[in-house]
């Protein structure tokens, strides 16, 4: 019987990777080409939730205006109205940020800010 070679002590493994901050915490994002699993940002789909859930509210006259429904909720009215505003997403858009699939720059913050209310200037600036 032969002898394996012996074993090195230290194995040295090299991984591309980088760090990028996704919905205020960080996360491993592996270069292109890489199988990355798809995880979706929870911050962002109960941001989706919330506002679809407002939405009918006040379409079913439940209540009157987005200050009452604020104030029943406890936030700012303001705030509402920019959580509203998710519900002019393109569906495609909203259907990659529920399954994960969409870029990793695209955070809450980028999309609480206004954004145009046609599905292609959306697609150029979210895609």
């Amino acid at each position: 019987m032969t002898r394996a070679k012996p074993v090195p002590e230290t194995v040295t493994v090299h991984i591309p990777f980088r760090l990028v901050k996704r919905g205020g915490r960080k996360e491993m994002q592996l270069p292109d080409g890489a199988s990355q699993p798809r995880r979706s940002d929870n911050t962002m789909v109960k941001a989706l939730a919330r506002a679809f859930r407002w939405k009918r509210m006040l379409e079913s006259d439940e209540f009157d205006t987005i200050a009452e429904l604020a104030e029943r909720e406890g936030i700012a009215s303001s705030y509402m109205t920019r959580v509203l505003r998710l519900t002019l997403l393109a569906p495609n858009i909203v259907e990659a940020i529920l399954d994960g699939r969409h870029k990793p720059d695209l955070t809450l913050a980028r999309v609480m800010e206004p954004f145009p209310a046609i599905w292609t200037g959306q697609k150029d600036l979210f895609d």
